[in-house]
């Protein structure tokens, strides 16, 4: 079955850092794209970064454009294991943290990053970031 499960998230002061990791099973990791989102209390979900999702380019990425230069997605294939190293954590960073999958064909028919949580099949259940002012 596939799974996506969550971990690396918790409190942090502003200015600090968190590495939060998606693990993957249950498919082939190398088949599909994984994108990282977030939602705030009251707020929608929003994308904040993917990997293999830009024309369906494998190892291609993509930010937020209000996060680039503070986090960085990569992944390590052998583990089927995304990562998103977060630096520079603001206040306004804390929501929830998920990540999911999508196939790589949709990636590359999307023709463009491919950040729009309405395209994503699979679901982890999230993980808690909160940043301190």
């Amino acid at each position: 079955e596939v799974q996506l499960v969550e971990s690396g998230g918790g409190l942090v002061q502003a200015g600090g850092s968190l590495r939060l990791s998606c693990a993957a099973s249950g498919f082939t990791f190398d088949d599909y794209a994984i994108g990282w989102f977030r939602q705030a209390p009251g707020k929608e979900r929003e994308g904040v970064s993917c990997i293999s999702c830009f024309d369906g380019t494998k190892g291609s990425t993509y930010y937020a454009d209000s996060l680039k230069g503070r986090f960085t997605i990569s992944s390590d294939n052998a583990k089927n294991t995304v990562y998103l190293q977060m630096n520079s954590l603001k206040p306004e960073d804390t929501a929830v943290y998920y990540c999911a999958e999508v196939s790589a064909d949709v990636s590359a028919w999307y023709g463009g990053p491919l950040l729009n949580r309405h395209e994503y099949l699979y679901w982890g259940q999230g993980t808690q970031v909160t940043v301190s002012s």
